[in-house]
């Protein structure tokens, strides 16, 4: 069943208040659905994202595509989208970009919405208001600010250089819009996290993927289901950083790390002849050595042990399954 606002998902106190805004709030929101995906308990994602995922996610054009978060739909065989009026649509998965996190589906029946417009995430800065809008009209939408605009690491072998980050936190949060003063798309949502601003106070926020991102490579997704720009070398490890380099939380099976040999506590204390000491300078150095595929040369310590390996890297996304053809 669709969310209403005697569901209570954000409290009234916490809702934007329409006649402060300088667009249709309502209008806005119907273009948020709640999106259900199921994936295949085979599928190279499931163990850690599971096989039944749900979030939201925005209409950006009237024939029925719609922007989310890839993470909910990544490797999904079966995909669901219940409008604020209750009317459910299958979909199918069009596009994943590995880069910003982005995916689009596209609706197959008519959902009657109305879209909501690209908008300049660029000119999004902290301090600005916006509407977090997740679906259920406006029981879920959330009135909230830009904290900041900060590069941002996934552990997953992620890294935006201007991530979004609101306050207050969304409690559903995936595939969430965030839509700027004047009623455009600026974002959409990705985490929720505790984050210091700069101020020294950590606070729970969300962290967005701005819309910029999407413009250069959205003719591309719809056409070749990704960019079209060569993959970056992935090695599947989930990492962390502490006074001992860039340490191992694990090596995702089957991937290239695990094929090499690495396991969790290992240290990275250098790609090549590149000292690393954090995860944005982990990652840049494995991909500024060329495309997926590249061999990356790790200076690694282990129990006090110091030595050299070499990953064969990969293209995430060939470890994947492919959605179903419609």
């Amino acid at each position: 069943m669709a969310r209403t606002e005697e569901d209570g998902l954000v409290p009234e106190a916490m809702r934007p208040r329409p006649e402060k805004l300088a667009y249709d709030l309502d209008q806005a929101l119907r273009a948020v659905v709640t999106l259900r995906a199921r994936v295949p308990e085979d599928a190279f994602t499931a163990g850690t994202l599971g096989t039944e995922r749900a979030g939201n996610a925005v209409l950006i054009r009237e024939d029925g595509l719609f922007l989310t978060i890839g993470y909910l739909i990544t490797e999904a065989d079966e995909i669901w989208l219940t409008t604020g009026e209750g009317r459910v649509v299958p979909a199918h998965v069009v596009g994943y970009d590995q880069e910003t996190g982005f995916g689009l589906v596209q609706a197959l029946g008519r959902t009657g919405l109305p879209a909501l417009s690209l908008g300049v995430s660029g000119a999004a800065e902290p301090g600005q208001s916006v509407v977090f809008a997740g679906a259920g009209g406006r029981a879920g939408a959330l009135a909230g600010q830009i904290v900041s605009r900060q590069e941002f690491t996934g552990y997953w072998e992620y890294l935006l250089d201007s991530a979004i980050y609101t306050s207050p936190a969304h409690p559903l949060w995936g595939g969430a819009a965030v839509i700027g003063p004047d009623g455009s798309l600026i974002g959409i949502g990705s985490i929720q996290l505790g984050h210091d601003p700069g101020d020294g106070r950590v606070r729970v926020l969300n962290m967005s993927v701005p819309i910029d991102l999407l413009k250069p490579i959205l003719d591309e997704m719809l056409t070749l289901g990704r960019p079209a720009r060569p993959a970056r070398p992935w090695l599947g490890v989930s990492v962390h950083a502490d006074d001992d380099g860039v340490v191992l939380l694990g090596a995702t099976p089957r991937s290239p790390a695990a094929r090499a040999g690495l396991r969790k506590g290992d240290a990275v204390l250098a790609v090549g002849d590149q000292p690393v000491s954090d995860l944005a300078g982990f990652f840049r150095a494995v991909w500024a050595l060329g495309p997926a595929g590249v061999d990356v040369p790790l200076t690694v310590e282990r129990e006090g042990d110091r030595f050299e390996v070499s990953v064969t890297s990969g293209d995430r996304q060939r470890f994947l399954k492919s959605a179903p053809l419609h």
